[in-house]
């Protein structure tokens, strides 16, 4: 199913739960021990860095969104992929509420529409990188998608992990290469919900039950990357929901640029 049909922008603000506590600080010397040297982060300690992230935009009303949707769950098994699954609401003009669609998710998926000038907004839609947009139920195209731009954007590529404490979610950023040609980046924050299963009432795919892996509940921008060392840290308390068990962090070019970092951490 495809679309190219206005919804009204989010008017929402930003969520002020998610509280930056600190931003480009080095360590104390009594965390000197257990934190990596930010001087000259040219690779930071922790798991494989991502390479490829996948955005599916989908929606409980879209016929052809489950083998989309069930595709997504075999790629978040690959520790060098980040995966999110970004239900839509504007499928809801049909008459009834998907239960997970989100406006913010819909205006994200416009935003990259009119980046990259093509107009393309439909379900389901996989964003790679945040550069390239496939079919997102073709696994041929959304690996060679993975491919040609991890070319694109390999020069520019920022070392992030992000990991919890007791009390707080840290994040890392490592310098630019010398070859990058970026200046300065959005640091995203995604809480995500690991598995949903929704039964689905009414509409083409009333009766079926879908499983969607990596549900973002919350896209929200925490800072701003400018080409140095830096480090962030969030209070975790302001994640504690029941839905939420884990948050993905992105660096991106702009609000719908190239992703440039990404990372994956759980919460509990």
């Amino acid at each position: 199913m495809k679309t190219n049909l206005k919804v009204p922008r989010s008017t929402r603000t930003i969520n002020a739960i998610f509280a930056l506590c600190a931003l480009a600080a080095l360590p104390s010397a009594a965390q000197a021990q257990a934190e990596p040297d930010l001087s000259n982060p040219s690779v930071l300690p922790g798991p494989s860095p991502v390479i490829g992230v996948i955005e599916l935009f989908t929606s409980q009303g879209c016929s052809s969104c489950p083998p989309a949707d069930a595709l997504m769950k075999t790629y978040a098994n690959r520790a060098d992929l980040l995966v999110l699954s970004l239900p839509v609401d504007y499928w809801d003009y049909l008459g009834w509420k998907d239960t997970l669609g989100n406006a913010k998710n819909s205006e994200r998926q416009r935003n990259y529409a009119k980046a990259r000038g093509d107009g393309q907004v439909y379900t389901p839609q996989a964003v790679i990188n945040g550069v390239a947009h496939v079919n997102g139920a073709s696994r041929r195209d959304i690996d060679a998608a993975i491919a040609d731009s991890q070319k694109d954007i390999a020069a520019n590529r920022v070392p992030v992990r992000s990991w919890t404490d007791r009390h707080n979610i840290q994040i890392e950023a490592g310098a630019a290469t010398a070859q990058s040609t970026v200046k300065e980046a959005i640091i995203w924050l995604a809480v995500i919900q690991k598995t949903a299963d929704v039964t689905i009432a009414q509409g083409e795919n009333r009766g079926r039950t879908i499983t969607y892996t990596n549900v973002v509940r919350e896209l929200t921008p925490v800072g701003t990357w400018t080409g140095q060392p830096m480090r962030i840290q969030l209070a975790r308390s302001a994640l504690m929901r029941p839905q939420m068990e884990s948050v993905a962090v992105l660096i991106q070019q702009g609000k719908a640029g190239p992703i440039i970092g990404a990372s994956l951490t759980g919460l509990w």
